[in-house]
């Protein structure tokens, strides 16, 4: 399935930026063994939507979905530094950036949203994400 080369495309982008930050930004991918660090870190999501097919043969496949990145910083220290990271990140997967491993491709297919932060009793998360979208034949 594709949805495997997707998120590989994303979080190895994503890892390769996190690890040329001073100090690094620890990410923590889904279901992988994590131990939050005490400094700000990241968290990665693929929301794949249900495959489809656009054509009458049923060749055409394309996959949807959302990349999630969630901003994770200690409560009460201000938005400051997640917004930071957040500008970063947002430049990092424009609109229409397209990543390709051997002949598969996926876009990015909307600019970088964020959501509401939400306020835990240590922790602050700012999540954010795009829209992408991969086609075959």
């Amino acid at each position: 399935m594709s949805d495997r080369i997707i998120r590989s495309l994303f979080e190895s982008r994503l890892k390769a930026w996190a690890d040329t930050k001073v100090p690094k930004l620890a990410i923590a991918f889904e279901d992988v063994a994590f131990t939050p660090p005490d400094g700000p870190y990241l968290k990665a999501f693929l929301l794949p939507a249900n495959p489809d097919s656009e054509d009458l043969e049923g060749k055409h496949v394309v996959y949807r979905g959302v990349f999630q990145i969630s901003v994770v910083t200690r409560s009460g220290s201000g938005r400051g530094a997640a917004g930071l990271i957040a500008e970063e990140i947002a430049a990092l997967f424009p609109n229409n950036l397209a990543l390709t491993k051997s002949d598969f491709s996926v876009f990015v297919r909307s600019p970088m949203g964020t959501a509401p932060a939400l306020q835990g009793e240590t922790t602050s998360t700012l999540a954010l994400s795009f829209q992408y979208r991969a086609d075959t034949t």
